[in-house]
């Protein structure tokens, strides 16, 4: 048995919990926040057999999708904000960073 933890970002959070449940699959969500954008992402843990992690994988293939969006930065810490005007800079978000550990028990009550 396998844990997939998946990091995603919210926009895509509701289709794929119900592509995981139309294919039979439990999976936790959890509100999260990236470091990055500092944005909101939800992270779902899926506990899941050796044999269905394919199937995990491509439902999360399909349901996350990068996208690009103008973001503005942050202002610089330390520095003199009188000079300093945000532009809005196109990064890319969404997509989703998927992590597999081994799980050693597995019990549900």
């Amino acid at each position: 048995m396998k844990m997939v933890m998946a990091v995603i970002q919210d926009k895509d959070s509701n289709r794929l919990s119900a592509a995981l449940i139309g294919e039979g699959i439990r999976a936790t969500k959890l509100a999260s926040t990236g470091g990055f954008l500092r944005a909101g992402n939800t992270t779902f843990m899926i506990g899941i057999e050796d044999d269905r992690i394919d199937d995990v994988f491509r439902i999360i293939r399909a349901n996350c999708k990068v996208r690009d969006q103008l973001v503005t930065p942050v202002s610089p810490m330390g520095g003199t904000t009188d000079s300093y005007i945000p532009f809005p800079v196109e990064v890319q978000v969404g997509g989703a960073a998927v992590f597999v550990l081994p799980v050693e028990r597995f019990e549900h009550f």
